[in-house]
């Protein structure tokens, strides 16, 4: 039995496979996910998990150095913005990029996780630090 709070075997195998500077995605419903790029598909349905949870259980898991997400974000979607910001604490670098230069970051990442949040521009991308 799994002994961390993250049940998903695939996404826990991503996340054990990541080496420093490694990249995963974790994205709204809508985000497309390029065609090369692993997709660990989560959605049930809308809202379901919510980007923000999933978020929250990966971040228990990986140690994350730098995020990059939309610039958009921050005027479409302050709340979530925000709320991104305070579970990322201040030691996480934060870079923001068009959406369109975003989505062309996702076919670098090691997969891209799929939420059924509907929050426009809630996507994210973490890049993997080192513990020590």
């Amino acid at each position: 039995m799994k002994k961390s709070e993250l049940l998903n075997a695939p996404l826990s195998s991503v996340i054990a496979e990541m080496g420093h500077t490694d990249s995963l995605a974790i994205g709204d419903c809508g985000l497309p996910i390029p065609p090369e790029t692993r997709r660990i598909d989560l959605a049930l349905k809308k809202g379901v998990p919510s980007f923000l949870d999933t978020l929250a259980v990966v971040l228990t898991e990986l140690c994350v150095e730098k995020v990059v997400m939309a610039t958009e974000i921050k005027e479409v979607s302050p709340a979530l913005h925000e709320q991104i910001l305070s579970m990322l604490g201040d030691t996480v670098t934060v870079e923001y990029v068009p959406h369109e230069q975003f989505k062309l970051k996702t076919r670098a990442c090691k997969a891209v996780v799929r939420t059924g949040e509907c929050t426009s521009y809630a996507n994210i991308i973490l890049y993997s630090g080192v513990t020590f």
